[in-house]
């Protein structure tokens, strides 16, 4: 990251070695690292503006909301609930942490709050005007006023709001399956002066996707997550869907695990202990072909996570099979 300052409880600290940036740079914001080492991501003023814009006018926000931040600034979609309302003047009452009981207590005097599903099940839906919801996979039922978005530190925080993009927001679908974005709330470029974004402004997100007969935008997964087993592409989110109805977010994942026959099993990665095998296989052959159903259960003690929520997969299989 290559600051120039540091700022803490004991004052202020000069570094060496600092980088500059560059006139009309903003932010400088680190990546979940839900794929792998954290990257800073360059985010100009003309970038939140355009996403700070472009989100109150989906929410249609008025004079009387205010907005409630309760997720970690250090990760876009915390810090983005506080510059959104920097920009559109919009009040906002900022916690230290996620704390159920004062979430509800706010809820009297704050319209709009940012979630993720786990927060979202420790409250009442009904208490705010609209909840935006990201991070990890969202719950198939979810209340009208939940809003599920898709977006990235690069995206400038959501650009997808229930599979509709937003104003300014172009989406395509290229060849391979990968969603591809373009729009004005877009990084720079990342610290280290590399880019995602190719020379026709497209984003390259890594995530693959598609479209609905509706036209709203469905997202698969992230691609370096798909599991090859037999020769067959698994998408550990289309697994873990179809065992929503015994298993959840919290407690419960799919990944693959390098395998000497099939080149990778799908695994159940779990907190609990009640779970059967066949039970789960069962229950996914219903809503998906044979070979998603999951080949092995292991148990773990905790599953890795971003300060979002979002699952790190690739830590947790680096975990398991240095752990065989």
């Amino acid at each position: 990251m290559r600051p120039a300052v540091v700022i803490d409880p004991s004052g202020s600290h000069r570094l060496d070695d600092s980088v500059p940036v560059q006139g009309g740079d903003a932010l400088v914001v680190a990546t979940s690292g839900s794929t792998g080492d954290p990257k800073g991501v360059v985010l100009t003023h003309d970038a939140v503006q355009a996403s700070a814009r472009a989100s109150s006018r989906a929410l249609g926000v008025t004079e009387s909301d205010r907005w409630l931040a309760c997720l970690p600034l250090a990760h876009i979609g915390g810090l983005s609930v506080v510059t959104r309302s920097m920009v559109m003047d919009t009040p906002v009452t900022v916690l230290p942490h996620f704390d159920a009981a004062e979430v509800t207590r706010l809820s009297q005097t704050c319209t709009l709050v940012s979630l993720v599903t786990t927060a979202l099940q420790r409250i009442d839906p009904a208490l705010f005007r609209l909840i935006l919801l990201g991070g990890s996979r969202p719950p198939d039922r979810r209340a009208h006023n939940v809003i599920t978005t898709y977006g990235s530190t690069e995206t400038g925080s959501g650009i997808v709001y229930d599979g509709r993009p937003l104003d300014g927001v172009d989406i395509r679908i290229a060849d391979d399956g990968e969603i591809l974005v373009r729009g004005p709330m877009l990084m720079r470029c990342y610290r280290d002066g590399t880019t995602s974004i190719d020379d026709d402004g497209w984003l390259h997100t890594d995530d693959a996707g598609t479209w609905l007969e509706d036209g709203r935008l469905h997202v698969i997964g992230r691609r370096g997550d798909v599991i090859v087993t037999g020769g067959q592409k698994v998408w550990p989110e289309a697994v873990e869907r179809a065992l929503a109805d015994v298993t959840t977010s919290d407690d419960s994942c799919i990944i693959g695990l390098a395998d000497d026959e099939w080149g990778e099993r799908v695994v159940l990665v779990t907190t609990r202990r009640d779970l059967l095998l066949d039970d789960l296989r069962d229950l996914v052959r219903r809503a998906l072909p044979v070979y998603c159903a999951p080949r092995e259960i292991r148990v773990v003690d905790e599953i890795p996570r971003t300060a979002l929520g979002k699952i790190r997969r690739r830590e947790l299989r680096s975990i398991l099979s240095s752990s065989k």
